[in-house]
């Protein structure tokens, strides 16, 4: 009795070892399956009519650049801030920021009782200055001839001099007022001056409202000619000596596209910014007139090229990236027309005239083969497949 209860204990670790084992298999084979389905089978018809090919990783230059952060935009002259002469209230102010405006246009119109107060002290004075001059000239030939006292000549000239003086300046005045000192002769007065566009641009900014009053010091606007916008970017205090005129930027808008547009050192400073370490290089647009509508102050993000270095790449199209790596499809054998690829990931570095640095070529035999055009369906669907 006692044996045929060790047998049958024997028997029933048996079976249970079996079947352990069985599912072991099972397991090893979904795994097997699931390597299997990162492969790709393309027919020779497949390959043919989409117009695939096949490249291999070679030695290419990849250029050498520092980074660099920054912002658009524009030369001192492209850039107006808008005070006024004298003080005033705001009588009118009709453009809103975004307008454009022509140098020369009327931006603003001030209105102040000291305007009339001016014109009228210019008016009195040049109307004195007439007899002032015919008794400075009377003495002067009085003295000449010893009748009067060379004193009463000398009052006589300080007066007209003073008056002279005093005159030009009121004239000046108005004229800086934009207010025509030929009708205020006529009697003509005014208690508004008008405030005139300096430059040709655009409205970035209005700091003042209909009515408000203005002093001398106050900035009413901001006006930005975004004819010529420039790059103003800074470069760390290791980099700066690497950095030349003439060598291209490379610039993207972070926060609007991840598309690239071209540029080129003009200026380098000489001085360093202490906070940051930073030195501060300036440079100028290529293909200006086809670039986007920039607006000055949008923050840019840019490559300096400094250089150039050798080293294993592959045409760009082949390498695929999935967002948490990159990948290239590996032709493992070529039969009955029919290409069998192998998803491999590799680690990449730097892109230049459609060619991507391949850093990990260690992996990968001596002229091996990997597609080109057509890859990134191919991966993709078969990612789009994993996850169904």
């Amino acid at each position: 009795m006692k044996n045929s209860i060790k047998i049958l204990a024997q028997i029933s670790l048996l079976v249970l070892l079996i079947s352990c084992g069985t599912k072991e298999n099972k397991s090893d084979s979904k795994e097997e399956t699931h390597e299997r389905l990162t492969d790709v089978t393309v027919t020779q018809a497949q390959f043919k009519n989409e117009g695939m090919t096949l490249g291999s990783i070679k030695e290419s230059s990849f250029p050498d650049w520092v980074e660099a952060s920054g912002m658009i935009d524009v030369p001192p002259e492209n850039r107006a801030v808008i005070t006024a002469f004298m003080g005033g209230y705001i009588k009118n102010n009709p453009l809103l920021i975004g307008d454009a405006v022509k140098k020369g246009q009327v931006l603003i119109t001030l209105e102040n009782p000291e305007f009339v107060e001016i014109q009228q002290q210019f008016q009195e004075l040049a109307e004195q200055l007439n007899y002032l001059k015919s008794e400075y000239e009377r003495q002067q030939a009085l003295v000449a001839e010893n009748i009067t006292s060379k004193k009463n000549f000398l009052k006589a000239e300080s007066e007209y001099k003073r008056s002279v003086a005093t005159y030009t300046g009121l004239r000046k005045k108005l004229q800086m007022l934009h207010i025509n000192p030929e009708r205020v002769l006529q009697g003509d007065y005014t208690s508004q001056a008008s405030i005139y566009a300096p430059i040709t641009g655009t409205i970035a900014e209005t700091f003042v409202s209909k009515g408000s009053y203005v002093s001398s010091a106050d900035p009413i606007m901001e006006i930005v000619d975004v004819a010529h916008i420039h790059l103003e970017l800074e470069v760390f205090e290791q980099d700066m000596l690497k950095v030349k005129k003439g060598q291209k930027i490379k610039f993207r808008i972070p926060e609007s596209s991840d598309e690239f547009y071209e540029g080129e050192v003009h200026l380098i400073g000489n001085s360093l910014n202490q906070e940051g370490r930073t030195v501060t290089v300036h440079g100028h647009l290529e293909h200006e007139g086809r670039t986007p509508n920039f607006a000055v102050g949008m923050f840019i993000e840019a490559q300096i090229e400094t250089g150039e270095t050798t080293a294993m790449g592959i045409a760009q199209e082949s390498v695929v990236d999935m967002g948490d790596a990159y990948y290239l499809l590996q032709l493992q054998q070529q039969e009955g027309g029919d290409y069998f690829f192998n998803q491999v990931q590799v680690e990449i570095g730097k892109t230049r005239n459609g060619y991507t640095e391949i850093k990990n070529t260690a992996d990968f035999s001596k002229g091996a083969q990997f597609l080109g055009k057509g890859a990134f369906e191919l991966i993709k669907e078969g990612s789009e497949g994993h996850s169904h």
